[in-house]
């Protein structure tokens, strides 16, 4: 059985910075009353599309990236 390779620290990075920016713009939204974007959305699936949609694609855009190829040890 072959293991996958692990998550580069880049991907997670970008990972954790998509979601903490999403959080952000979640209570921005919520506190602004300006929900006039996913005004068709109830409020609760509101904030799970802005909390769970960005990082996502940031996820799995880095994923799909080509990784700088590492030099093996000698």
């Amino acid at each position: 059985m072959t293991q996958s390779p692990p998550v580069e620290a880049k991907v997670k990075a970008a990972t954790t910075g998509a979601f903490l920016v999403s959080l952000v713009l979640a209570v921005l939204n919520s506190v602004a009353a300006e929900e006039s974007l996913l005004d068709p959305l109830p409020g609760w699936l509101q904030a799970v599309v802005i909390a769970l949609v960005p990082p996502a694609v940031t996820f799995l855009s880095g994923w799909q990236a080509r990784h700088t190829p590492r030099i093996s040890p000698l």
